[in-house]
Order: C-alpha cells, then sequence, then structure tokens
C-alpha cells in the first residue's frame, strides 16, 4: 500500500507536530514550481486556510471533488487528503498553521469556530458581503507577522487566525439560508438588512422602512430572518440595540441617560425597561456587574 506523502507545506518535510508555528505564501509561490498541480497528500498536524482571489481550477479534499470559483476560501483540516489543479491565473493568500492549539484557543474564545476549523470546505465569498473586505487586511496582517520575526509572534499570529475564521464563520452563516440561487438572494438580503442595521439602528426606523429599501414586503423580510436566523426582523434591530447599550455601559463614561440619548430613547426609564426586557438586568445592575468581570481580566 502506497503511504499518502505527509508534508508541512507541499515539497517540505513536516516537521513535528508540537512546533506551534505558521506560514504565509501566495498560492502561486508553490503552484508554479508545480505545474500548477499540487498532488493528493496530507498535513499530519498542520491545517491550511486558502482565499482564491483570482484564478479557479479543482480541489480534491479527501473523497470530495470541488470546482474553484473565485473568489472563495478553502479549509483545510489536519489528516485531510488533498490535491489540486490550478489555473495560470490563481493567485491568493495560504496560511499555514497548527490545527491543535488553534483548536484549542476556538474552545476558549469560540467554541462554535471548532467545528469550522475541522471541517474541510470551499466555501463561495459574495464580493458584496459585508465581512469580506476583512478578510485581505487580516491575511496581510499574517504575512507582515510571519515575516518579522518579533517577540509574540505565535501570540499574533493566532488572534490574527481566530479573527479570521471568525469573519469566515459569519460569511458561511450569511449563506445558509436556502438552496441554489434562492440561498444567494436571501443571503444577499439578509446581509443588506443587517448592514442597514448597523447603520440605522441608533434611528430606530420600523421594519417597514428597512423592507422598504431593501426591495420586499415586511412578511417576507420576516420570512428570510425567521428562517435564516430563527428571529424576527424587530429581534435583529433590539439585538443590535442592546449590543450598543451594552458596550457603552461597560467600556464608556457616559450616564445611563447620555447613553439612552446616544441610542434614540427619547425617555431614560423607557430605555431601562427595554434594556431589562432583553438583557434581564437594569442598565445600572449591567454596568456594576460586567465592569467587575472586566476587572477581573485586568
Amino acid at each position: 500500500m502506497t503511504r499518502l506523502p505527509d508534508y508541512d507545506l507541499y515539497g517540505s518535510e513536516a516537521k513535528p507536530g508540537w512546533l506551534d508555528t505558521f506560514s504565509f505564501e501566495w498560492i502561486p509561490e508553490r503552484s508554479r514550481p508545480n505545474n500548477w498541480e499540487i498532488n493528493a497528500h496530507t498535513h499530519n498536524a498542520m491545517m491550511q486556510l486558502l482565499y482564491v482571489c483570482k484564478g479557479g481550477g479543482e480541489a480534491l479534499l479527501d473523497s470530495t471533488k470541488w470546482t474553484i470559483d473565485p473568489p472563495c476560501l478553502i479549509v483545510i483540516p489536519a489528516l485531510t487528503v488533498h490535491g489540486f489543479r490550478f489555473s495560470r491565473e490563481v493567485d491568493g493568500p495560504v496560511v499555514t498553521a497548527p490545527q491543535r492549539p488553534l483548536e484549542a484557543l476556538a474552545a476558549i474564545v469560540r467554541p462554535e469556530l471548532v467545528s469550522v476549523l475541522r471541517t474541510p470546505a470551499v466555501i463561495p465569498v459574495q464580493a458584496s458581503g459585508r465581512h469580506v473586505d476583512a478578510l485581505m487586511p487580516l491575511f496581510l496582517a499574517l504575512e507582515r507577522e510571519a515575516k518579522v520575526y518579533a517577540a509574540g509572534q505565535i501570540a499574533a499570529g493566532s488572534a490574527l487566525l481566530i479573527a479570521l475564521f471568525v469573519q469566515l464563520q459569519r460569511i458561511c452563516e450569511g449563506q445558509a439560508s436556502a438552496p441554489g440561487a434562492e440561498r444567494s438572494r436571501r443571503a444577499a438580503r439578509l446581509e443588506k438588512f443587517r448592514a442597514m442595521v448597523d447603520r440605522d439602528f441608533r434611528t430606530r426606523l420600523p421594519v417597514e422602512k428597512y423592507a422598504s429599501e431593501l426591495g420586499v414586503s415586511a412578511g417576507q423580510l420576516a420570512r428570510i430572518c425567521r428562517e435564516s436566523l430563527g428571529m424576527s426582523p424587530l429581534d435583529v434591530i433590539n439585538a443590535r440595540l442592546v449590543h450598543e447599550a451594552q458596550r457603552e455601559l461597560m467600556y464608556s463614561t457616559l450616564s445611563v441617560k447620555q447613553i439612552a440619548d446616544l441610542l434614540g430613547f427619547a425617555d431614560e426609564a423607557y430605555f431601562g425597561r427595554f434594556f431589562k426586557k432583553h438583557a434581564g438586568q437594569t442598565p445600572t445592575e449591567f454596568r456594576v456587574l460586567a465592569r467587575h468581570q472586566l476587572a477581573d481580566w485586568q
């Protein structure tokens, strides 16, 4: 029986699994010398994330063949059998990092990421999505960390990788509403609605106003949110308001009345009732507890 090659990076013998490091390169650096074809192989302890920005080709992940249609992200967990046939125009960054330390960090800061790190996939990226603009700056920051060899390199790289996978998860969630073209339309509308809420939540616009700008009825918007997020459009708006209120209560020196004014509440008492309904505490109770917890981390 022929054993699959076990590489750190394709063509380079694997380092010991305990070596906690990461590397960065661009797809052509390794694929061009191999005539744009990477034969099937595995990484015993390392996982990879590719961001294919142009070109295309075909990917093999375990027993599944995927068409590479840029822009897309490719997740390759450790021990996944994978190979590529790239077009000559292909380009984009590749990050290689140790699987277990990254999973351990994800389990602490955002446990939902662990399944993302363990699932091989080719993930299409919608150029208009609100989280897409964050991808390349994070990859470029990782490139810099990989090249500077400065103190704290592993810590900084790990934090950037977690941030990168958070964006990947957000992109996936935005595209999980329905199959095929209908999924794309719904995902685009949902992302636009969320972006509009980010823009206008302080003005507390009615759901009908958002629906009108999206070109759908309030009922259609409600169905999109229910099927994709399990919540109503009003729940989405209120959750954004509560999140901002919590952030201001925790980190700013503004009074509760000033925060109420900032968030579009004309009445401090109404803001207090609203906050307690959705957060389970009064604004003052939340502020005291949150600052106490924050002090424990410092």
